[in-house]
């Protein structure tokens, strides 16, 4: 009975026959409650100056740190068919194991003396430069002894030259001496003369006075035709000369002609050797590529074209290695609105999916099953699902992460930021304000001269 009633029942009640009802009419519930609720009240408000962490949730998967150790797809370099495999998926090849082995599809190719027929032109080739260097060397001594054998005829020419002059010299001499002479005899005619006039001198006399001076003019006119051979012969010398000179000039002309055109040819077969030693090499390289081989050491997880006697392309993917030794990093996504609160070095908690754990997710140290990490990248450039990428990298000062964690395993992660009180977050929540903004002891202060982060080795 609940007693509100004017009408009271009471005083009609015999309460010591109804125990039940004399004992539920003794508590005091009231006060009970009073106290309950004063007791709450007080805890919620000792629990609203509690310290609250500002965090970032974001969802990733599990990467690797460096580039070269995340899986990565074999390819072919040049086409061929299928012959042999030497892996199966889920085998552990060494750096350098034959992974796969392939036959010729083109025509060009199909020789199976392709290497040798090709090395025997080259050494054909070199045959023939060693040949026009011969030939070479050959017209080089050629024009050496043509510069040699002119200049002895040359000197032999002007020596010539100069007893031609010295000999036109001695006519000279010799036509003036005649000259002389003959003026003498003619002189000695005409005393001659007048004497036999005078009748001093007979007939005789003057006769071979007279046969005297026609052989002086006879002996003047010989040395006159001397002094002309004489200058011929030095005309015809210096022609000589310069005829030596021009065919000197003419057979040098030619050889070198001859040395340049051996030259050329010397030219062109060392860049028949050079182009034959390429495609050599090329023949050679392209028979090593028939075995594909692993690029590094790691684990065969997906084979991509199976079939014997399938024909593959150049550059077409064949089978996929995760490498042996790798370091694990988180890839995480925020939003453009939450990117000014990232910063390097600032410390994330990791949930990674398939590990049981609790979360508390205003208190991470009172966390369950979580993993620690630093950020160690953020992008510049947003991507294409319209957030921005992070790298979170194990804390090496906190517990390793799980052995058995696989690449692409999914991961929540808490990005956590400045410790607040819960009434400040709630307040913050209510209007809708973002986190405040914070940079850990470890952010950097430059962007262009981050601070190093210590990473797990």
């Amino acid at each position: 009975m609940l007693n509100i009633s004017l009408n009271s029942v009471n005083r009609h009640v015999d309460h010591e026959g109804l125990s039940a009802l004399k004992h539920v009419e003794e508590r005091h519930s009231g006060r009970v409650l009073l106290r309950l609720l004063l007791f709450f009240s007080v805890l919620f408000i000792v629990l609203l100056f509690l310290p609250w962490t500002q965090h970032i949730r974001a969802n990733g998967d599990v990467t690797t740190l460096q580039p070269n150790q995340r899986p990565q797809s074999v390819q072919t370099v040049i086409g061929g068919q299928i012959e042999r495999w030497y892996v199966r998926e889920g085998a552990y090849v060494q750096a350098g194991d034959t992974i796969l082995h392939l036959t010729e599809t083109k025509d060009e190719y199909f020789d199976t003396s392709l290497l040798d027929r090709t090395r025997q032109q080259v050494m054909a080739k070199e045959m023939s430069v060693r040949s026009y260097e011969s030939k070479v060397g050959a017209l080089n001594q050629q024009m050496a002894a043509l510069r040699e054998s002119g200049r002895l005829k040359t000197e032999q020419a002007r020596n010539k030259v100069k007893q031609a002059i010295l000999k036109v010299s001695s006519d000279s001499i010799n036509l003036e001496a005649t000259r002389q002479n003959t003026k003498i005899v003619r002189d000695q005619y005409e005393r001659m003369e007048q004497l036999y006039a005078q009748g001093l001198k007979s007939l005789t006399d003057l006769e071979n006075r007279r046969a005297k001076i026609q052989e002086a003019e006879a002996k003047l006119i010989e040395a006159e035709n001397k002094l002309l051979t004489s200058r011929n012969e030095v005309l015809n010398a210096r022609v000589e000369l310069n005829a030596i000179q021009a065919k000197l000039r003419d057979d040098l002309a030619k050889a070198s002609s001859d040395q340049y055109t051996a030259l050329s040819g010397q030219f062109d077969a060392e860049a028949g050797v050079a182009k034959l030693e390429n495609q050599f090499s090329n023949y050679q390289r392209r028979t090593d590529l028939y075995f594909l081989t692993a690029p590094q050491s790691g684990y065969v997880t997906q084979i991509l074209s199976a079939g014997i006697g399938e024909a593959l392309k150049a550059g077409q993917e064949v089978i996929t290695i995760v490498p042996e030794d790798y370091e694990l990093a988180v890839e995480i996504y925020v939003k453009p609105i939450d990117l000014p609160l990232v910063e390097l070095g600032l410390e994330v908690m990791i949930q990674f999916d398939g590990w049981p754990a609790i979360v508390f997710s205003g208190w991470p140290n009172t966390s369950y099953g979580t993993y620690k990490g630093r950020v160690v990248a953020v992008d510049r450039v947003i991507n294409t699902n319209g957030m921005y990428r992070i790298m979170v990298a194990p804390d090496p000062e906190d517990q390793a992460w799980p052995e058995p964690l696989r690449v692409g395993a999914g991961a929540t992660s808490l990005l956590l930021l400045k410790d607040v009180p819960i009434w400040y977050e709630i307040w913050r929540k209510i209007n809708g304000f973002p986190a405040d903004l914070y940079s850990p002891v470890t952010a950097a202060k430059d962007d262009k001269n981050p601070p190093k982060i210590k990473l797990p080795k």
